[in-house]
């Protein structure tokens, strides 16, 4: 037997709190379409709220906006290694009787390869000029399983400038989201999301693993810097 995927496995979970057709389960926007084409697949309809603009998870007040007498659900995702708002999201079910139904289980990452990263993300953060580094929230553990930071330019022209200009200089970054799901054309709809849409045009991943080094990571400060001052500039 073959192993489920994600989406499977979300899917599965959904339909065993009984949600399926004529039910709404809200989501994020600034993730990859799996949790929303699940939703789908079980004949309930994705509904999408905004993130919060420091731990880029879905953001608890968004979602309250969002609920219905159809609402059945919401999807915390756990986002570059920050957690979603569970406590927040919880007492949020709680209140209107809803479900929170998690996408699935981390993969397991060993705590010492976890802390080389945390160690690592420090080093970055505290070197780091021209862009918006990434912060935990007060009291939580933030995994680094990506180093997103932001690119505070003029829009997404600025952050793919930045983006090629790194790659040129032999930083292997990528845009973690290209485009949210509610943009996407199997998804659309007129809801408006401002933070996941500025995400979506500032966001930069910035290459970092445990095995790295310290010339390593010194080479991407120096490259990032060189370039902020340049590319962060306003336009007339």
């Amino acid at each position: 037997m073959g192993t489920m995927t994600p989406s499977g496995a979300l899917r599965t979970g959904l339909e065993k709190q009984g949600i399926g057709i004529g039910d709404e389960v809200i989501v994020p926007a600034y993730c990859d379409s799996e949790v929303a084409a699940a939703v789908r697949e079980t004949g309930a309809l994705p509904v999408f709220a905004d993130i919060d603009p420091g731990s880029l998870c879905i953001d608890p007040t968004s979602v309250a906006e969002a609920v219905n007498e159809r609402t059945a659900a919401v999807i915390p995702v756990h986002l570059f290694g920050h957690p979603a708002d569970m406590v927040c999201l919880h007492a949020l079910a709680q209140h209107h009787g809803m479900k929170v139904v998690e996408p699935g289980t981390p993969a397991l990452v060993s705590s010492v390869e976890t802390a080389r990263r945390r160690q690592h993300a420090d080093f970055l953060s505290a070197r780091l000029t021209g862009v918006i580094v990434p912060r935990a929230a007060a009291g939580v553990r933030h995994g680094y399983e990506q180093y997103v930071v932001r690119v505070p330019g003029n829009g997404r022209p600025d952050r793919d400038a930045f983006k090629h200009a790194l790659r040129a200089r032999g930083v292997c970054c990528h845009v973690p989201v290209r485009t949210p799901v509610h943009r996407l054309p199997e998804f659309r709809t007129d809801v408006r999301l401002p933070e996941t849409e500025r995400a979506v045009g500032e966001c930069l991943a910035l290459p970092l693993e445990a095995s790295m080094t310290r010339r390593e990571l010194q080479r991407i400060v120096s490259a990032c810097n060189a370039l902020g001052g340049l590319l962060m500039e306003p336009a007339c």
